[in-house]
């Protein structure tokens, strides 16, 4: 078979798969997430291998769009509006819930053994969440109200401290080895968070005023992602966070275009198709041998993680004087983790390669789990906010 009809057949399928999960979400516990990375895993290469090659191959630059998407979404949120109701929970929450996480995990692993070179790592690494997963989990429930706000506007910030946490904890390990530059892991994590909120400020300024233009008040499909992927494209040539830049870009335009919102709208509207194909791809990906060695590493870390985030955003919540619901349900909402996990291990394999197979092995079994459970507990929080 010629490898663009392979290609097209692929693709068609996966979207129409994602009308089938859609409905199955409505009617089951488990999102449409779960169910998504769940038929990726079934039809990737440890299982039934259908997915042609032609279409696998082109994972990472979908999965890209879709994040660079996501990213600008989760943006938008962050107006000045809704950070003057809830703008303390939103900060001490975030930090609590990441820097509380960190520290849970890292104690717990000295606890049993691990070297604490390793378990720093490993508690860094631990503090971030996948912004697509809780973003999806939130648009499919349909619940509006205060906690799904307050979860997006969380989700936006967390990786930023995700990153910085990660920095410190380079700098550490390579003090405690006694080897290597000790501020440089740190100054470049700096710059990959300052230069993406540069970069979005600079890109979503002039954007916040030209677009809506040609209609007025309706910016086009067109023009709002050109601006989006221009934004990204740059942020990878310039070696900055993209996700952050898109971040960055969001909320700049969110709140300084003031003639319209349509952006955001229209990008909404085709989002989905390219989450659909994320999300199975992203199964498809999975490796399930790599589940064989989890261990007691994996175990600790993946208990030690879900005990960090529920009292760090428990913490978070009482300390910026949150409510009842934010406080119990937070922490098991913001669960899921996914690629940003995976990237932060591969950059500390890079620094310390006699650190690579443990730190590689416990990030991806326990990153199969929190993917796919993951969404499951975000969506249960959301639904016991709801109907309290």
């Amino acid at each position: 078979m010629q490898p663009i009809a392979q290609f097209l057949m692929a693709l068609g399928g996966i979207l129409l798969l994602g009308l089938v999960t859609s409905t199955l979400g409505r009617r089951t516990f488990l999102p449409r997430v779960t169910l998504l990375l769940i038929f990726g895993v079934i039809i990737g290469k440890d299982l039934l291998d259908i997915i042609p090659s032609v279409f696998s191959e082109r994972f990472e630059i979908i999965a890209d769009m879709a994040l660079l998407m996501v990213g600008f979404l989760l943006g938008g949120k962050l107006t000045i509006r809704s950070l003057k109701k809830t703008a303390d929970q939103i900060v001490w929450i975030s930090i609590s819930a990441a820097v509380v996480t960190t520290t849970v995990v890292s104690l717990g692993l000295i606890a049993i053994g691990v070297s604490s070179e390793i378990a720093i790592l490993l508690g860094c690494i631990a503090s971030a969440t996948a912004p697509a997963a809780v973003l999806d989990v939130v648009t499919e429930s349909n619940y509006k109200g205060p906690f799904s706000d307050l979860l997006l506007s969380i989700v936006a910030l967390d990786d930023a401290w995700a990153l910085i946490l990660f920095g410190v904890g380079l700098s550490i390990v390579t003090a405690i080895n006694g080897h290597g530059e000790i501020i440089l892991p740190f100054l470049s994590i700096i710059k990959e968070i300052g230069g993406a909120v540069i970069l979005g400020g600079l890109i979503g300024l002039p954007a916040a005023y030209l677009t809506g233009r040609i209609k007025p008040g309706q910016p086009i499909l067109t023009e709002a992602l050109g601006i989006v992927f221009v934004a990204g494209g740059l942020a990878m040539m310039l070696e900055v966070s993209f996700l952050l830049t898109s971040m960055v870009l969001g909320a700049v335009i969110a709140n300084f275009a003031k003639h319209h919102e349509y952006p955001f709208h229209v990008i909404e509207g085709i989002e989905w198709p390219f989450m659909v194909i994320f999300f199975v791809l992203a199964g498809a990906s999975i490796e399930l041998n790599a589940m064989k060695e989890i261990g007691l590493i994996g175990i600790v870390y993946i208990l030690c993680r879900a005990l960090g985030k529920y009292l760090g955003a428990r913490l978070g919540g009482r300390y910026s004087k949150a409510s009842k619901e934010t406080k119990r349900w937070m922490g098991v909402a913001l669960l899921p983790q996914a690629g940003i996990a995976i990237g932060m291990a591969l950059v500390a394999s890079k620094h310390f390669p006699e650190y690579s197979q443990i730190l590689l092995s416990v990030i991806i079994s326990s990153t199969i789990f929190f993917e796919i459970f993951g969404p499951a507990f975000s969506r249960l929080a959301l639904q016991r906010v709801s109907d309290t």
